[in-house]
This record gives C-alpha cells, sequence and structure tokens, in this order.
C-alpha cells in the first residue's frame, strides 16, 4: 500500500510541474479595451518581455498579424461596426522565434 502512495505522490508532482511550466512558457501581454470617439471598439496589445513576439488580432473572421518588438505596444486596431465589443475581438501571441516564416 506503501508503494502505491508514493507512485500517486510522485504522479501528482510530476503533474503540477508540468502544469506550471506550461504557465510559464507564454509570452506575458498585456490587452487594453476602449470606445474612440466615433464609438467603435478599439484594442491595444503590450508585449510585457524583452523578446520579439509574433500577435494576431482577429474580428468577424479577420484576422491582421503583426510583430511586437520587446516592451512595446502596438497600435490601437478599430472594430468596423459599431455594435462590436471587447469580447468579439480574439487576440493571440507568441514568441516569434517559435514561427520562423514569419520572422524577416
Amino acid at each position: 500500500m506503501r508503494e502505491i502512495e508514493t507512485y500517486m505522490f510522485k504522479y501528482y508532482l510530476l503533474s503540477i510541474l508540468l502544469i506550471v511550466k506550461s504557465v510559464y512558457a507564454m509570452p506575458k501581454i498585456s490587452v487594453t479595451h476602449q470606445r474612440n470617439a466615433n464609438g467603435f471598439a478599439e484594442v491595444q496589445v503590450a508585449n510585457n518581455t524583452q523578446e520579439k513576439l509574433i500577435c494576431y488580432i482577429a474580428i468577424d473572421g479577420q484576422k491582421l498579424f503583426f510583430t511586437l518588438v520587446g516592451l512595446a505596444r502596438s497600435n490601437w486596431h478599430t472594430a468596423t461596426d459599431k455594435r462590436y465589443n471587447h469580447r468579439n475581438f480574439s487576440i493571440w501571441c507568441d514568441y516569434i522565434s517559435l514561427y520562423p516564416q514569419y520572422n524577416k
């Protein structure tokens, strides 16, 4: 019985370590939402790492790819319809070193 408990403890410990490692693997970004003077939803992405990132902002099926250098902010990206809000934006960023096709 003691052998099973030791095995289970090691399994849980390994699982926790893998989860914690995956959390730290994603780049640290912050996203700012607002409405402009005309009432359209806007979004801006900030790179909080010193690494270069590849990002996209998608709304209504349209994806806009761009790169962000370390500790920089993107331009404001505006929706095309006033009915859109912050929940309609999809934002993704990852390290550009993992995507050599975008590193030019």
